[in-house]
């Protein structure tokens, strides 16, 4: 290969995928304005046949920087908490963790949370509602958000998970047990402006490719299913790292 170009290995492997993936002309215009020759664009399709293992390698890095990039791109919406839906240290790792009320493996990574809460003064975990698995989601969501709204967030979150199966009469009797003043909660709940918050949460889980419930972006990492707290723990503590 054209030992002119001066290309750093992560460039090179760059133009080695895209000249995979395109091929032909455009892999011939690719590696010409990256000061390649026209032979060589031969030379990276071969070397890519006699060493595939560095495509998913090459994949799986473009991924991570693309979620990077679209984390940072989002972060008022991601880590910027509604009302007192939050738990923590306001200074601490950012975590936002999507749920649903009717989601059996949200219900149980309560406990992991509250694990790391405790264990973790520098931490803030950010609740964030995705109802995508029943009508009834949409309404727990909603009246979650109207009980954020009064400050009386965790009372509520905590006790509806408790009572079991989601319905009306669960949803109602989580409110009155967090104290809400019913008729402003109502109205709240029901306002447009819960409608368009939950429609943001659902458009940027969409963009971040989460793929259900709960689903978690802790730092600039998007991780989708329940996490165990060693993993959470670690994950937080590598955010920490990279500030």
């Amino acid at each position: 290969m054209n030992k002119q170009a001066g290309l750093s290995l992560p460039v090179l492997a760059g133009l080695l995928l895209l000249a995979a993936l395109l091929g032909g002309g455009v892999a011939v215009a690719i590696t010409q304005a990256a000061g390649l020759g026209r032979q060589d664009a031969g030379d990276v399709r071969g070397y890519l046949l006699a060493n595939p293992e560095i495509i998913p390698e090459a994949m799986e890095t473009l991924r991570t920087k693309e979620t990077r990039a679209k984390v940072a791109a989002s972060e008022p919406e991601i880590f910027e908490p509604f009302g007192s839906a939050w738990q923590g240290d306001a200074e601490g790792v950012p975590v936002a963790v999507y749920m649903d009320y009717a989601c059996g493996y949200c219900r149980a990574s309560l406990e992991e949370i509250e694990r790391l809460v405790a264990s973790d003064t520098k931490v803030r975990v950010v609740y964030r509602e995705l109802p995508i698995l029943s009508e009834a989601s949409r309404t727990a969501a909603q009246w979650s958000l109207a009980a954020a709204e009064q400050g009386k967030f965790q009372r509520f979150h905590d006790t509806l998970f408790a009572g079991g199966q989601l319905s009306d009469a669960a949803i109602e009797q989580a409110a009155k047990a967090a104290g809400l003043d019913m008729a402003r909660a109502a109205q709240v709940a029901a306002s447009p402006e819960i409608a368009a918050h939950l429609q943001q949460n659902m458009e940027v889980a969409g963009k971040l490719g989460m793929t259900g419930t709960p689903s978690w972006v802790i730092g600039d990492q998007v991780i989708s299913g329940a996490i165990p707290y060693e993993q959470l723990s670690e994950l937080v503590a590598a955010a920490a790292k990279q500030g």
